[in-house]
């Protein structure tokens, strides 16, 4: 409850409107001039808007430094509202963003990580605000004070007043329905105004005019001694209000017919006030401020008249001529100008006398509507319409609310120029980017391709793209891009085991019983690179194109088997062990699983006609002498080992962990059951490689060994006589191995066993009186016969093309009869690459890479023990080690052996592609020790 007489503060019009305000009786039956003030304020303290509020009810009722900015910033309300009740005026104020109190607490609300175009959507939203406010107060009120902290019109006022009329128009309906039911005059209800309101302008004058003072001097040079009739300051107005008229005509914002408008503004009246800047003699200053307020008391009248006509009587005598002439020699007889509050009181006067405004003009002006409200009747519409437009704290009117928010939407074409600026700006670049990024396109083309595009559209996007719709239109332009790459011009993005990309568009794969549709969308194919290359089968005796393969099965296991009914299916074969699934339906191992850095290596299975139990006796074991520096004590029971290094006179230290004997401890230890049985439910979905977990074997192997022939199918002089091979490059390496055998009685007549100096002669050096120290094969083995084995490196290019190799980048080349000297131990000791550059380049720029495809072995007829064990490493680290499903594979005397090597390898994070052009070759490499010789014993006599 608010007593109107005790009203000291402004309240918010929110909580005035709540509230109960208690009238005098005396002034309740009379009508109320509701009068608003908005504008901007200077940076100054304080807002000049709330002063004026002083000045016109001789009261100080706002601070000079404003209000509390508690109290204000808790209100949450734009509009405060002061009644005036003696004078019969209610003002309200308008604070905003425009205000500086307003502008510092929307500046701290703002987070410091908001970007450019969040933030302009802050402060748009602040404007649109700001209007609905002032459509709130257009809408309720008879006077409108516009004030500006400089003495020139803002344009920006004019696209403000076009949004605003374009704005009411639309939200007219909604604002009907809520005053509906309000007690009110008709044409209160349809125009939903009491009448147009009366816009005036209060502009504050800065120092350009301050140094004429009214002196009547000429600041543009002219006569100075000629009087002026009018100061420099109300010639100012003139030509302001003649400005500000002549835009508003000309933007249709002021027509004839005033009820049409926004609001109006006089025709025979002044509606432009520019209040004077404060004196540069504080002293003279307060003289004239005391003169003015004698000059009120003498002319007041000694009898008191309480109650309309005091209040009447009062405002009469306030009033003082505002053209009255002075006889002071100083005022040059120029017209004395009138007071901010006698500018304004003649406009309120015709409020309060209930004339109106009648601010139409043409030759058939229509009178426009006005009415008078009493305080309560305007209350309970500005109540309907606060709620609508303002507060929306009601769920009656919360429907009209949304609706008139949602109208807010249509101001952005007037208020919002740099969004409408940069609107126009972003459309124009975005056919330019698009063009970019359709520039030199295949028809179809990858996510790289897309993205480099992409990158190059942005960029010229971003040359000709300016201000807050940049960030928008660059998503829109992503977005038509993709959708341009996706509808039709996509390319599959699988890439072959070779690395290199499907042709297709993207496509679905066909299922095991479907057949490839092209007409489909998206169409059902199977990958395909265009890329062809020649391959030769297991035993390397027949030659056939092959397509690029895309998964494992076909680039190891499918071309093979298309060889087996004409070429390897009668051969004898090892076959490496696979999984043996025991459900109908077994999974792939899940890639959780833990991996080790090792895996155990399977027990290998013993050749064929040998048993697992069977091995040399304690009466059986030979003794081989070492030389003095490498002395190695025998123990019974242990077979003797003699590696490739003690052929060379190497001791079998050299060669690491792939140089121990056949015998030890490592062998008699009974492998774990883990190691001995493969699960049978699981199964390995790649190649077998050292990160593999134990237990799970793939469905098919990678690898293949056949044999082509006993040992005499190869004729060293010939070399191997199959297609595809280089001319003079298809000859095998020799590899001699010494032989000690003797007898246990030899052995214990001549030599001890204790492995000292004197039980190994020099490497290669035949023993005085002993025959057959270079026998061949077939010859009588004696203590120092050499077993000759043969062994080759087969390299395959693309385009089927075939040569051996005696070394790291060495290709064997063999031009006279007698095959190929160059032993194969230095093949054997070192690490053989996985490519090389073929020796038969092509006339194009880029290089030919021949891989190593498969090992020829002939293993004499001879008690020897030739144990294989490939490893072979397809990529720098930390690429796995891959090796078949079984290791320490003994392969079985007089034969011809053909090991063939994986032609992709794949592990579970994808497949190791091959090397690149530049791309160093010594990380792909075949580790050492594949090869191992062992002598083998004969069995004891029963």
């Amino acid at each position: 409850m608010i007593w109107a007489e005790k009203m000291a503060l402004p309240v918010s019009v929110g909580a005035l409107l709540e509230s109960e305000v208690i009238e005098d009786p005396l002034y309740k039956d009379e009508g109320l001039c509701v009068l608003g003030i908005f504008g901007k304020t200077a940076m100054l303290p304080g807002s000049p808007k709330e002063f004026l509020i002083n000045t016109l009810a001789d009261k100080h009722i706002y601070p000079l430094f404003g209000l509390d900015e508690t109290d204000n910033h808790n209100s949450g309300s734009l509009i405060q509202a002061y009644y005036s009740q003696e004078n019969r005026v209610l003002y309200l104020v308008l604070t905003s963003v425009c205000d500086n109190r307003q502008l510092l607490w929307a500046c701290e609300s703002l987070s410091t990580g908001v970007g450019h175009s969040e933030a302009h959507e802050f402060w748009k939203g602040a404007d649109k605000q700001h209007c609905l406010a002032l459509l709130y107060l257009f809408s309720l009120c008879h006077v409108l004070l516009l004030v500006h902290p400089t003495c020139c019109f803002d344009v920006t006022y004019d696209r403000l007043f076009r949004a605003l009329d374009a704005l009411r128009q639309k939200v007219l309906p909604l604002l009907r329905a809520a005053i509906k039911d309000s007690i009110i005059s008709k044409e209160w209800k349809v125009n939903c105004r009491p009448c147009p309101p009366r816009l005036l302008f209060v502009f504050q004058m800065n120092g350009a005019l301050r140094s004429y003072g009214g002196n009547g001097s000429d600041p543009s040079g002219g006569n100075a001694d000629k009087p002026k009739k009018h100061s420099p300051r109300r010639r100012l107005q003139h030509a302001l209000e003649d400005q500000i008229y002549r835009i508003f005509r000309k933007s249709r914002v002021l027509t004839n017919q005033s009820s049409n408008c926004l609001f109006t503004v006089p025709a025979n009246q002044a509606f432009v006030y520019v209040v004077p800047g404060p004196e540069e003699d504080p002293v003279a200053a307060v003289l004239g401020q005391l003169r003015s307020n004698c000059a009120l008391r003498e002319n007041d009248t000694s009898t008191l008249v309480s109650g309309p006509r005091r209040y009447q009587q009062m405002r009469h005598s306030a009033r003082q001529p505002s053209f009255n002439v002075e006889s002071s020699s100083l005022s040059g007889g120029q017209l004395v100008d009138c007071s901010l509050k006698e500018f304004l009181w003649q406009h309120v006067e015709l409020v309060l006398t209930k004339k109106g405004f009648d601010d139409s003009v043409g030759r058939n002006p229509q009178p426009s509507h006005f009415e008078l409200p009493t305080y309560s009747k305007w209350a309970q519409v500005a109540y309907r319409l606060h709620q609508v437009m303002i507060a929306n704290t009601e769920e009656e009117t919360a429907e009209l609310a949304v609706k008139v928010q949602s109208q807010l939407k249509f101001l952005e074409g007037f208020l919002d120029a740099d969004a409408k600026f940069s609107e126009n700006r972003c459309q124009k670049a975005l056919p330019l980017a698009h063009s970019a990024y359709q520039s030199n396109l295949p028809h179809n083309y990858t996510t790289t391709v897309h993205k480099n595009q992409l990158t190059q559209a942005l960029r010229v996007y971003s040359q000709h793209a300016r201000g807050v719709a940049f960030q928008r239109y660059a998503l829109q332009l992503h977005e038509d891009c993709y959708k341009f790459w996706s509808n039709g011009h996509q390319l599959c993005e699988e890439r072959s085991l070779t690395d290199q990309h499907c042709v297709h568009k993207f496509h679905l794969l066909p299922q095991p019983d479907e057949k490839p549709e092209m007409d489909r969308n998206p169409p059902i194919l199977n990958h395909n690179s265009r890329g062809r290359s020649t391959s030769s089968c297991n035993c390397g005796w027949k030659q056939a194109p092959r397509e690029d393969p895309f998964d494992i099965q076909a680039a190891n296991y499918d071309f093979y088997q298309m060889f087996e009914e004409k070429c390897c299916g009668k051969l004898e074969r090892i076959d490496f062990p696979v999984f043996q699934p025991s459900t109908p339906d077994p999974a792939p191992a899940c890639e959780e699983t833990p991996r080790p850095t090792e895996v155990a290596a399977p027990v290998p299975v013993p050749p064929s006609g040998s048993e697992p139990g069977s091995g040399p006796s304690e009466g059986e074991r030979l003794k081989e002498s070492i030389p003095a520096s490498h002395p190695v004590s025998h123990t019974p029971g242990e077979s003797t080992s003699l590696s490739l290094a003690l052929s060379l006179g190497h001791s079998t230290d050299s060669l690491g962990p792939y140089g121990d004997g056949g015998g030890g401890e490592g062998q008699e230890k009974r492998p774990s059951l883990v190691d001995r049985q493969a699960s049978t439910v699981e199964y390995l979905p790649g190649m077998l490689h050292s990160g593999c977990s134990k237990g799970l074997l793939p469905k098919f192997s990678s690898w293949s060994l056949v044999k082509l022939g006993p040992a005499k199918t190869y004729n060293p002089h010939t070399g191997l006589e199959q297609p595809g091979f280089l001319p003079g490059s298809s000859f095998l390496l020799p590899w001699d191995v010494v032989i000690r055998s003797r007898s246990e009685e030899e052995v214990g007549l001549t030599e001890p066993l204790d492995g000292g100096p004197s039980s190994w002669p020099a490497p290669n050096k035949t023993v005085a009186g002993k025959r057959g120290s270079a026998g061949g094969l077939g010859r009588g083995r004696r203590r120092d016969d050499v077993a000759r084995a043969f062994v080759g490196f087969e390299y395959e290019d693309s385009r089927g093309r075939r040569f051996l190799s005696s070394g790291p980048d060495k290709v064997v080349k063999v031009l006279g009869p007698g095959g190929a000297k160059e032993p194969a131990t230095r093949a054997l000791n070192t690490d053989m690459p996985l490519y090389i550059p073929s020796p038969a380049q092509g006339r194009g720029l880029k290089t030919h890479y021949a891989q190593l495809a498969r090992l020829y072995i002939v293993v004499p007829d001879a008690p020897l023990e030739i144990t294989l064990n490939p490893q072979v490493q397809p990529g720098p680290p930390p690429c796995p080690v891959f090796h078949p499903e079984q290791t320490e594979l003994v392969l079985p005397p007089d034969g011809l052996w053909v090991l063939r090597f994986p032609y992709s390898y794949v592990t579970d994070r994808g497949p190791c592609y091959p090397p690149k052009e530049n791309q160093p070759l010594a990380s792909y490499k075949v580790l050492r020790g594949i090869l191992r010789a062992n002598t083998a014993s004969p069995l004891p006599p029963q």
